[in-house]
């Protein structure tokens, strides 16, 4: 099995890295003050708020995973589904370098 290259997911790391710093911001606790959120209501500011937090959670799970398959490339174990054991398909890896289970594995 080719493995993808180790630059492939350390780029996909640094994006995830980068994306999480850019929105830093829309994370922050929504001010009651109404100068700081404008025209916008506090629900709408409540709302982009709570799908900026989902998004970083999200990112942060995909580092999580991204971390993991770095881990199984350092050991051999890259390509290998945690399940049953059977190689990965290498689309699937050409797809989600992380992929950690198998086609049939994952459903």
């Amino acid at each position: 099995m080719t493995r993808p290259p180790k630059k492939k997911l350390l780029a996909l790391k640094a994006e995830l890295e980068a994306l999480s710093d850019m929105s830093e911001g829309s994370r922050a606790t929504v001010m009651l003050d109404q100068q700081a959120v404008g025209r916008l209501s506090r629900m709408d500011a409540l709302q982009g708020q709570a799908m900026a937090q989902a998004a970083e959670r999200q990112r942060r799970a995909d580092l999580v995973r991204i971390d993991a398959a770095l881990r199984r490339l350092e050991t051999g174990d890259y390509g290998c589904c945690l399940e049953c054991g059977e190689d990965i398909a290498e689309k699937r890896l050409d797809i989600d370098p992380a992929a950690a289970l198998c086609v049939n594995c994952a459903n």
